[in-house]
């Protein structure tokens, strides 16, 4: 018999939309949590249910992405039947998560002074673009935005090119893993001692975090990150994309011994001898006259070529995939990290699996839910009510005008 989930007794209420946040509560959900996603009847749901190109009716290919194995309900918040339904809801889940602008907890009354009189033990985890306080907490804000603003797109791309941001919502992604850690956090605690408390997390402290070493070099040593050509690392030569006879492939020699490979990987031990690249410091400072003499070695031969000797002489490398190419790879293969469910309208939908591996755990993998699918089921399981207090809940408008 397999272990229970990891989060099997981890239930969350999730006010959120579109990318961060259900990504956050998708990673809870792909290990056992019950994840109820509460949509908003007033604005059609989750806007991410109708995100193009693979979209129809209030089905999308992208909310699959974020909200597979999730429960949904319909609840207008603004509305006194709403609100009370949501109350009985309070004591019988472990988090309350939202992903709305920072001003926003407070004025619905998703934070820990407006629910702990239901449950001292909630714990009410915010994803902001700014988070709660200060003079931006109001605003909303989106990732290609934050990436501009936390100085990403100053160091993304070829020195001459325009700004660029990351091909990918990088910002919103670990925005999403951060307030996950944050709220699996106060859960522990609460269960621990007894009393809950608020998350106040936010996608621009994310990406400031993100920033890492650049950050701490800019602000300790005044250090003025610039971009490299060929995707290289601001200070480890060979680190970057080099041009093959018929593509690109990645080195990274991260260390004395890969420079020590890699040399001998390609015919070049004479560089061994040169006491400009004797070690990371010379290589840094004799970068433009090291890649000079490199380039040549990899344009000349394929790229396939190429990394069957660097793999042989254990340099980290590897090919420029495209996505399709990516999912192709033969350790994603025997690692089975596309897995496929049925959904009644997309038929097989194809996604990648949970990269949380945990021994005697592999996740459910289920269709995102319909907006509304589970109201009547969630209210009658969890708070109690019966058919036709539900019933009358939808007569004041809990569920909205449509219900």
């Amino acid at each position: 018999m397999s272990a229970a989930a990891p989060l099997a007794d981890v239930r969350v209420l999730a006010v959120e939309q579109f990318g961060a946040g259900p990504w956050a509560t998708s990673q809870l959900a792909d290990l056992g949590a019950d994840v109820i996603k509460l949509e908003d009847p007033a604005s059609g749901g989750d806007v991410g249910r109708t995100v193009p190109p693979f979209a129809e009716g209030e089905e999308s290919l992208f909310f699959e992405t974020f909200n597979r194995g999730k429960r949904s309900i319909s609840l207008d918040l603004r509305t006194r039947a709403g609100r009370a339904a949501f109350e009985r809801l309070v004591p019988h889940v472990d988090a309350i998560y939202c992903n709305l602008r920072g001003d926003q907890p407070d004025r619905l009354g998703l934070t820990y002074d407006a629910l702990a009189p239901l449950n001292p033990r909630i714990v009410c985890c915010s994803l902001s673009g700014f988070g709660r306080t200060g003079p931006r907490a109001a605003e909303g804000a989106y990732d290609h935005v934050l990436q501009g603003l936390a100085g990403w797109m100053s160091v993304t791309g070829e020195p001459d090119a325009p700004p660029t941001r990351t091909g990918l919502s990088l910002v919103d992604f670990a925005g999403g893993y951060m307030s996950a850690l944050a709220l699996m956090a106060g859960v522990w605690r609460a269960r621990r001692d007894g009393v809950g408390g608020d998350c106040d997390t936010s996608l621009h402290e994310t990406a400031l975090a993100l920033l890492t070493y650049l950050a701490t070099w800019t602000a300790s040593a005044e250090y003025m990150p610039q971009r490299r050509p060929e995707s290289a690392h601001p200070s480890i030569v060979p680190f970057q994309a080099f041009r093959t006879a018929d593509g690109w492939i990645t080195v990274a020699c991260a260390k004395q011994k890969f420079w020590v490979a890699l040399c001998e990987a390609l015919d070049l031990a004479d560089l061994l001898a040169d006491p400009r690249f004797a070690d990371f410091a010379g290589r840094d400072t004799h970068r433009d006259a090291l890649l000079e003499l490199l380039r040549p070695h990899f344009a000349a031969e394929t790229s396939a070529r190429l990394l069957e000797r660097l793999a042989a002489a254990r340099v980290p490398s590897g090919p420029v995939n495209d996505v399709a190419a990516a999912l192709r790879d033969p350790q994603v293969l025997a690692r089975e990290d596309v897995v496929s469910y049925d959904h009644p309208r997309f038929g097989a939908v194809r996604q990648i699996a949970s990269p949380l591996r945990i021994s005697g755990h592999r996740p459910d993998y289920r269709r995102a839910p319909g907006r509304g699918e589970h109201t009547a089921t969630v209210l009658e399981a969890l708070a109690g009510l019966t058919p036709a207090e539900i019933a009358q809940l939808g007569a004041e408008g809990a569920f909205g005008a449509e219900a």
